[in-house]
């Protein structure tokens, strides 16, 4: 009696494969619509950059004659790859010279002005990060006019100095009121300590401070590389002769004889230009991960 009640104990304890089943289909409904939202998302990113990437493949005729949809006539057209790079070139270039010296100077001169507002004590500095905050509410467009101007009265347009002011004057108000925020984080035990050892504020700023904002740096840096690198209206005002266009500005030019557009070649810029910033990215992401959560909890 006693083993036929053991048997029929653990024969009600053991689910049985129909229970398991229900169960496994109760997880996989409860998990279904997020995996629809990730694939939607899914498809929503990657569709246009392989839209894109075949479209780079086409010839002329076939974006005049084949519909949109159509896969090119042939996956080894790569001429367009290389019109496309002997006009995009001098466009890179005239971007690389205006944004990263533009970006040098944001990320000096912001580190230095977080570190100044929440590091060291001094009288109004509250009032100086306001008007630090002020700065981020002010349209760019509402002072395109007046530095047009400005640049013009004092020689600088036809050069890509216009833009590197610009971008730096544009870019510091984001950057002082994130790296205040990432200082805030930092124990003030750390410069106090390197005080007592005699460090000056300078020597605490380039020893200690700005070493371990690496992450915080590189994921600002970041940040405001693909908002300068990606600007149109600022390099469209300013840039007033064709060799010292930016890479947007120049796609937006891009045309071939008689004004025509080339699709083709058209495409394949594009290309060339979003896979520069993808492979930027792709290559960074963990460290602007870890450098956006630096400054999420106060040490």
């Amino acid at each position: 009696m006693a083993t036929v009640i053991t048997n029929s104990t653990s024969l009600a304890a053991d689910p049985g494969p129909a229970s398991q089943r229900r169960r496994g289909f109760r997880k996989v409904a409860r998990r279904l619509p997020g995996y629809l939202c990730v694939t939607v998302l899914l498809v929503v990113v990657v569709y246009p950059l392989v839209w894109l990437l075949l479209g780079s493949l086409k010839t002329q005729d076939e974006f005049l004659n084949d519909p949109t949809y159509s896969l090119p006539h042939s996956f080894t057209y790569f001429s367009n790859y290389s019109t496309a790079w002997s006009a995009v070139a001098g466009y890179l270039r005239n971007s690389v010279l205006a944004v990263f010296p533009a970006l040098g100077l944001v990320i000096l001169l912001g580190t230095a002005a977080g570190f100044a507002l929440e590091v060291l004590v001094w009288r109004g500095r509250g009032a100086t990060l306001l008007l630090f905050l002020a700065g981020i509410m002010i349209p760019g467009q509402m002072i395109l006019l007046p530095l047009f101007t400005v640049y013009f009265k004092l020689g600088l347009t036809g050069t890509l100095w216009p833009l590197i002011i610009t971008y730096t004057a544009i870019g510091l108000p984001l950057t002082v009121f994130m790296m205040a925020t990432y200082f805030r984080a930092i124990p003030r035990e750390v410069f106090e300590a390197a005080t007592l050892d005699g460090a000056t504020v300078i020597r605490s700023f380039f020893s200690i401070a700005f070493p371990m904002m690496r992450n915080s740096i590189l994921t600002i840096a970041l940040v405001q590389f693909f908002f300068l690198w990606n600007d149109l209206l600022i390099a469209l005002t300013f840039t007033t002769d064709d060799t010292k266009r930016t890479v947007q500005v120049g796609l937006l030019n891009f045309t071939g004889q008689f004004g025509v557009v080339q699709y083709g070649p058209t495409f394949a810029a594009i290309c060339i230009n979003v896979l520069l910033i993808l492979v930027l990215y792709v290559v960074l992401n963990q460290r602007v991960m870890r450098g956006l959560s630096a400054g999420a909890v106060k040490g």
